[in-house]
């Protein structure tokens, strides 16, 4: 069985890479680093350093790279069983030319075995968004062939890959824990048998669950751990009033959850719980600036922070505390995030609500814009 993971990133090779490689798959990365094709091809190993309360190693092998954007890609799609994505929602409309090229050299040589494409990325639907995208660039034969050949199941991933700098390169540190839920219902052929990846009938629930709090606690942390002054998620975590806060925004977020799904209270409370024992892991050190990267996408309507409060707002529910969190990332200064910038330029011109209405999708005279900005000037004093 052969697998093809576009995006040959921390992700890509300590969380979905290295799960395929040990169910068994030939793993081809498909990436358009130059330097990081080659480490892949001299080396074609590398070593997922596990960092937990009991630390491990394991070494993924026999791995090979392409560029993802070359004929070479297209090639390694026409015999491939599934095809996975880590390259982050905004980098997918530059991987669906490659997939559309690879479903029609397989369509013209005649493969009729099933594929799988799974967008294994942090966000809502992302595979059916690549699906759009790819869809829109078949010709109309080769989309009606795709229609009983290829699969697009959507996804939620979870697990916590830091940039930790290894003595090789090429190796990637990882927490213990990782989640990978896929919608059962959107395979085609059988469902691949890959330990550490769960069909699921309920997609949304696992995708709603996971933003909704891994998400939008890490967001908080980051950006309230920011505006203290700290450097990792592990500190803020540490500071007693930014974990208090951070658990009161996930707790405010999972009360929206429990309507919405119908999850058991005490068992989502203990998820709650769970992810803050991550966040404080020791062994990662994984920086706010990071994890608070991107802040406009961030605020999106359909993101982190906006949806877990409107969530809650429908329900009739407090979202005092995750108006607090939406307060910080706007805050967010980081002089090497384009959007932090952006984000800073657009409060200093069009004022601190006109750039609320634009990037959160709240309209203008909402009541929920005021609450923002009393929440952004509350935040300061934290």
């Amino acid at each position: 069985m052969k697998a093809i993971q576009f995006g040959a990133g921390n992700i890509g090779r300590g969380f979905i890479g290295a799960v395929l490689s040990q169910a068994g798959f030939e793993v081809v990365f498909a990436d358009v680093v130059a330097d990081l094709l080659g480490q892949i091809n001299t080396r074609k190993e590398y070593t997922v350093h596990v960092m937990d309360t009991v630390s491990r190693d394991i070494t993924i092998k026999d791995i090979k790279a392409v560029n993802s954007g070359g004929d070479d890609a297209v090639a390694e799609i026409v015999d491939a069983d599934l095809i996975t994505t880590a390259v982050g929602l905004r980098i997918l409309k530059f991987v669906a030319p490659a997939i559309a090229k690879g479903l029609a050299a397989r369509k013209a040589a005649g493969i009729e075995k099933p594929l799988n494409i799974i967008a294994c990325e942090n966000g809502l639907r992302a595979t059916s968004q690549l699906k759009a995208l790819t869809l829109d660039l078949l010709s109309q034969d080769v989309r009606e062939w795709a229609e009983s050949h290829v699969g697009w199941p959507d996804a939620a991933v979870d697990r916590i890959v830091p940039p930790v700098r290894c003595e090789i390169p090429l190796d990637v540190a990882v927490e213990e824990y990782y989640e990978w839920d896929v919608e059962r219902s959107s395979f085609v052929g059988e469902i691949p048998a890959i330990e550490g990846m769960t069909p699921v009938d309920n997609l949304e629930a696992y995708v709603e669950r996971k933003l909704f709090t891994l998400n939008t606690g890490h967001a908080t942390a980051a950006y309230v751990g920011k505006m203290k002054g700290l450097q990792t998620i592990g500190d803020s975590i540490a500071d007693p009033k930014v974990c208090t806060l951070v658990r009161a925004v996930m707790r405010q977020s999972g009360e929206g959850l429990i309507k919405k799904f119908g999850f058991n209270h005490e068992v989502h409370y203990a998820y709650i719980e769970r992810i803050i024992k991550r966040f404080s892991n020791p062994y990662l050190r994984d920086d706010v600036d990071r994890v608070g990267r991107e802040p406009l996408r961030k605020l999106a309507p359909n993101d982190r922070l906006i949806l877990p409060m409107m969530t809650a707002k429908s329900y009739g529910l407090s979202y005092d505390k995750i108006l607090l969190a939406i307060g910080a990332a706007l805050h967010f200064n980081n002089g090497m995030d384009p959007q932090s910038i952006e984000m800073l330029s657009s409060i200093e011109v069009l004022g601190l609500e006109g750039t609320i209405v634009k990037y959160t999708g709240i309209p203008a005279g909402d009541p929920l814009v005021g609450e923002i900005v009393d929440a952004y000037h509350e935040v300061e004093k934290f």
